[in-house]
């Protein structure tokens, strides 16, 4: 951390982290700067919301997220198994009032996502015929992405559809479809949605292999004819361990296809595990060692963690007019996904918000950037 913005952590210090290592709540008597003010003329700050912020029944994060954050994803709500649980039904109830809730705030919906081979609903697994299930892809996409045409900013149209070395993904998808698969969809959807920002998304797209993979994939789909507006890194890394070298490679590279690049799930994980990346279908046993922070996280790692942040966020700022939005992959601390995955229960501390909606040393070291 430069000798600034270490500076503006250890301001934040003083006020906070007795209550922090305690337990206990804090007070700041100031209020925290917003990163959306500070970077308005840089990159957008989005945020996940999940269905509580959503229905508006959290009003700390109601105040939190208007606030700091002019982008936002649904965490779970648009993806196929809630929004689209049989073959004619759909469920667009929760999806509404994300669209309703973030016009009354200001806020562009990133959507997420069309075509994902995790968290389908079942009936479409157990589809057999190849032309019933080519139906039900095309019926989802154009329903969906047609039904928020124009009140959406963008979707991640295709989710997470290539390997660690680059080849695509032996999903239900691929088995059915074939290898135009992700060509056809962003077909489907530039027709259905042609006023919505259309993107591929994946994790861990910023390494040399599963790179050269995405960018094959995307200039498969220019060379069809078809619209593709960007791509997401979702940003799913490890303390201390943070890509920058590849990571800036990316942009350049995904930049020089003439696209958008955005960091779309961000957070930094603090715990241990034996494994990189987000495949979900990934777990690990349980036990204290690998949940050392029950108590709170020590100011040692809290500095780590805001390191790491500004270093990410420099880098983003150097590449701002390629970089058009950063989000981080939940609200707060106690929010994100990394509780209960890969291991179920865990204290983890990987967002610049923590459990009390508070701001973090790595929050400060972000902010100092603008300032």
């Amino acid at each position: 951390m430069t000798q600034r913005n270490a500076f503006a952590a250890v301001c934040y210090l003083c006020l906070f982290v007795a209550g922090c290592t305690s337990g206990r709540k804090a007070t700041i008597t100031k209020e925290p700067p917003s990163l959306k003010a500070l970077y308005k003329n840089d990159f957008g700050i989005g945020t996940a919301l999940n269905t509580e912020q959503i229905e508006e029944k959290d009003p700390k994060a109601a105040e939190l997220i208007a606030r700091q954050f002019n982008m936002a994803t649904p965490e779970n709500i648009m993806k196929e198994e809630i929004i689209h649980p049989a073959w004619d039904t759909y469920n667009f109830d929760l999806a509404d009032k994300m669209v309703e809730y973030c016009k009354k705030n200001d806020i562009k919906v990133n959507a997420h996502t069309l075509i994902w081979h995790s968290q389908m609903p079942a009936f479409a697994r157990r589809i057999q015929s190849v032309d019933s299930f080519r139906t039900f892809f095309t019926n989802h996409i154009k329903t969906v992405a047609g039904r928020y045409d124009g009140k959406v900013y963008s979707w991640d149209v295709v989710n997470e559809a290539l390997n660690e070395d680059g080849t695509m993904r032996k999903s239900v998808f691929l088995q059915k479809l074939g290898d135009d698969f992700v060509t056809d969809a962003f077909r489907i959807a530039q027709e259905a949605a042609p006023h919505t920002q259309l993107y591929y998304n994946d994790y861990n797209n910023e390494q040399p292999a599963k790179r050269a993979g995405c960018i094959a994939l995307i200039k498969k789909i220019q060379a069809a004819g078809v619209r593709i507006d960007g791509v997401g890194i979702q940003g799913h890394w490890h303390l201390g361990k943070i890509p920058l070298k590849d990571i800036e490679e990316s942009i350049v590279q995904y930049s020089a296809l003439g696209l958008k690049v955005m960091f779309t799930e961000l957070d930094i994980e603090v715990l241990n595990r034996n494994f990189s990346g987000a495949d979900v279908s990934q777990t690990m046993q349980g036990g204290s060692s690998n949940n050392p922070y029950v108590n709170g996280l020590p100011d040692s790692v809290q500095q780590k963690l805001a390191s790491d942040y500004e270093a990410l966020f420099r880098l983003f700022l150097k590449y701002k007019n390629n970089v058009s939005r950063v989000t981080l992959w939940g609200v707060h601390d106690g929010q994100s996904w990394l509780n209960g995955w890969p291991v179920r229960g865990r204290t983890n501390y990987p967002l610049l918000f923590d459990r009390n909606y508070l701001p973090k040393p790595a929050f400060y070291a972000v902010a100092a950037l603008k300032k």
